[in-house]
């Protein structure tokens, strides 16, 4: 499985070319190198997407999305655990609150069930339109990375 994943990070070996009129060997023999064209992923949603660290408190020390969603000081939100990410959303009857500085807090039990540990990164990815942020250990980003860059391997981006 390692030598899969290092291998979806190394770029594919040039091919020697000859110097015309030579017959000698060399990479850059004036010939232009078949350049690979990367497929556009779609923008089709408004996805916004943000780094933070989480504090010793569980704090999420990352506000810009909790601003992009408009949520405010003493809005009741929703945890749930998706596989190790912590979807949350805005919702009247939620057990926890946004603090007064708005930041997302994620409690001892949740960090401890997604491996979270004190001064650990996570990615954020907020939906606007639906009014979700979702909490991802890097982890899952590796997963993320290391599945696309095999399916460019694979001539398909997924």
């Amino acid at each position: 499985m390692t030598a899969r994943v290092v291998a979806t990070f190394v770029p594919p070996r040039l091919p020697v070319l000859s110097r015309p009129g030579s017959g000698a060997p060399s990479r850059t023999a004036g010939a232009s190198l078949p350049v690979t064209e990367l497929s556009a992923l779609p923008r089709t949603g408004s996805l916004r997407y943000g780094m933070g660290r989480v504090d010793s408190s569980g704090r999420v020390l990352d506000r810009s999305l909790v601003d992009a969603l408009g949520w405010g000081r003493g809005d009741r939100l929703h945890l749930t655990l998706v596989a190790g990410s912590v979807v949350v959303h805005r919702h009247p009857t939620g057990v926890f609150t946004l603090t007064s500085q708005r930041y997302l807090v994620l409690p001892a039990p949740v960090r401890k069930r997604c491996g979270l540990t004190t001064g650990e990164r996570v990615l954020l990815a907020a939906d606007p339109r639906h009014g979700i942020v979702v909490v991802h250990p890097l982890s899952a980003l590796d997963t993320m990375i290391t599945a696309y860059h095999a399916s460019l391997q694979d001539g398909e981006p997924s």
